[in-house]
């Protein structure tokens, strides 16, 4: 992401030098909801038994680190709009007190899109003072000032007010060009000549009546229909730029790349079962003497590393067992899952308690489905073992 920020000149202009602007954060008035109900069919086998906010991400689920942002801005108030597996989310969070929330799940009977989703999560708030609601895709791992983008959507007395960043490739995503004041002019939903590169990086402030003015009962899209709409009617539509970090993890390669960004502390969080550094390692996990994890590895609960194995940038989930000289790059190996001797595995997923006997060869985006077993010398991409 290039370019200069565009949110310093937003912000003196909507200012009208009259002192800084509100940034706070008020439980009473700033509501969050967090739309988790996608089936992560980009990311499977990972999602086959596990909803994508929920996935071990840098030694918690996924959305422990969201949740630990929005907390730390202020927000206590957070609804989830479930759909896939959502007795999952109810089980690890509970209420929410644990992280200094009060957390609500809202399942949606059906999909009903995004703007859907927002629409039948924020039932919930019903009968509350929250006038502003935050809107969080649950798949986005973000560096971006919360209470910038508040203060943002205050100042330009915006019905809604959008994250955008700055990216090489706008083409794959919602692109929206902004004018000198930062007003959104479009929503051009991926479109093959942006005018533009920013784009929508999930994460908005809507007026609570805006959000209760979303159609009910029925499919929406707030890329597709909302928005547009929104601009058709002549709604202020605020566009808040940040070149800070922000990743959609909706692949292995992306997930792989999240988790090492977190273990390094490239990506912020307050969920970090650990310091910072070039692994993590959670508790039983055992690597031997002469073996190596390093570039924002993960070695979860039990895993066992045999000698002289290098493992590099990856995920080893929970109980994992990679025997002696193996190589794991970029890659992830499910809970269960065992790595023969002298495997090389790059740029690959094993699902859980997939069985990969040794000699063999796992590269550039193999994906191994749960309970999958693999002989020695079963799967290779060369000749010989």
């Amino acid at each position: 992401m290039g370019g200069t920020p565009a949110v310093a000149d937003t912000r003196s202009a909507h200012d009208g030098g009259h002192g800084p602007l509100d940034r706070s954060v008020d439980p009473d008035r700033t509501a969050a909801v967090v739309l988790v109900g996608g089936q992560g069919s980009r990311l499977r086998p990972l999602t086959t038994s596990t909803p994508k906010p929920m996935l071990p991400t840098a030694g918690v689920p996924f959305l422990a680190h969201l949740l630990s942002r929005i907390a730390a801005v202020g927000i206590r108030r957070v609804v989830l709009g479930t759909a896939y597996r959502a007795e999952v989310f109810d089980a690890y969070l509970g209420d929410g007190s644990a992280l200094g929330l009060e957390l609500e799940c809202v399942e949606e009977a059906e999909p009903m899109g995004t703007g859907g989703g927002i629409r039948n999560a924020a039932t919930a708030l019903a009968g509350s003072g929250h006038d502003e609601v935050m809107v969080f895709n649950g798949d986005i791992l973000s560096g971006v000032d919360l209470t910038a983008v508040l203060a943002e959507h205050r100042a330009a007395g915006a019905d809604a007010t959008l994250h955008l960043v700055r990216v090489a490739d706008p083409t794959a995503f919602g692109c929206v060009p902004t004018d000198a004041t930062g007003r959104v002019e479009a929503f051009l939903e991926k479109t093959l000549n942006p005018p533009t590169d920013q784009v929508n990086a999930g994460c908005y402030v809507f007026r609570r009546e805006v959000v209760e003015a979303i159609p009910s009962g029925r499919p929406v899209s707030v890329e597709r229909e909302t928005f547009p709409g929104l601009l058709r009617a002549g709604a202020r539509l605020q566009g808040h730029v940040e070149s800070s970090y922000w990743l959609d993890l909706g692949t292995p390669q992306a997930f792989v790349r999240g988790c090492a960004d977190l273990v390094q502390g490239i990506a912020p969080t307050s969920a970090l079962p650990g310091p910072t550094g070039t692994a993590l390692m959670l508790d039983g996990a055992k690597v031997a003497a002469s073996a190596s994890c390093s570039d924002g590895t993960t070695v979860g609960r039990d895993v066992i590393v045999g000698d002289g194995s290098r493992v590099i940038g990856s995920v080893l989930m929970d109980g994992a067992r990679v025997g002696d000289n193996v190589s794991i790059t970029r890659s992830v190996v499910g809970p269960g899952a065992v790595v023969g001797d002298e495997t090389v595995v790059r740029d690959a997923v094993v699902g859980d308690g997939v069985a990969v006997g040794a000699h063999c060869e796992l590269l550039d985006g193999v994906r191994l489905w749960p309970g999958m077993v693999v002989p020695d010398g079963g799967l290779r991409f060369s000749g010989g073992v």
